[in-house]
């Protein structure tokens, strides 16, 4: 019996101020194998160098920071074998783990700031009921 879990991917912020910003997970819902390589994709859209986050939702949790990319290199380590890698030129900042354990069954939420202090504002958060099961 193979092991399938569902990760639930949301919109999580979107900025005004000094220009219009926004990120982008393209897909609802992604659905992986135990054991198999995960990939969550974020793109955004930025007038401005922008700082990115990843967060995490746990059934019954609030959110949790996986990691954060400020400046420097294009590979950010964080937390639980996550990794994530910040393409300029792509405008993309996906998010990866191998292996994907059943236990990462969860919301996973992209975000953005920009650069300038006192402009970030808080817009939207969406949720979806997590899904999981056995296949």
């Amino acid at each position: 019996m193979t092991l399938v879990f569902t990760l639930m991917l949301e919109m999580f912020l979107s900025l005004t101020g000094a220009g219009a910003q926004s990120v982008t997970q393209p897909d609802d819902h992604i659905t992986v194998s135990e054991g198999a390589h995960l990939e969550l994709k974020c793109n955004y859209s930025s007038s401005v160098s922008p700082y990115l986050f990843w967060y995490v939702q746990y059934p019954d949790q609030g959110l949790q920071l996986l990691l954060k990319y400020m400046s420097g290199g294009n590979l950010v380590s964080g937390i639980k074998g996550f990794e994530a890698e910040f393409r300029k030129s792509e405008k993309s900042f996906h998010l990866r783990k191998i292996p994907a354990h059943w236990k990462d069954s969860a919301k996973y939420f992209c975000a953005l700031s920009d650069t300038v202090p006192g402009y970030n504002r808080l817009m939207n958060l969406r949720g979806e009921v997590l899904r999981q099961g056995m296949y």
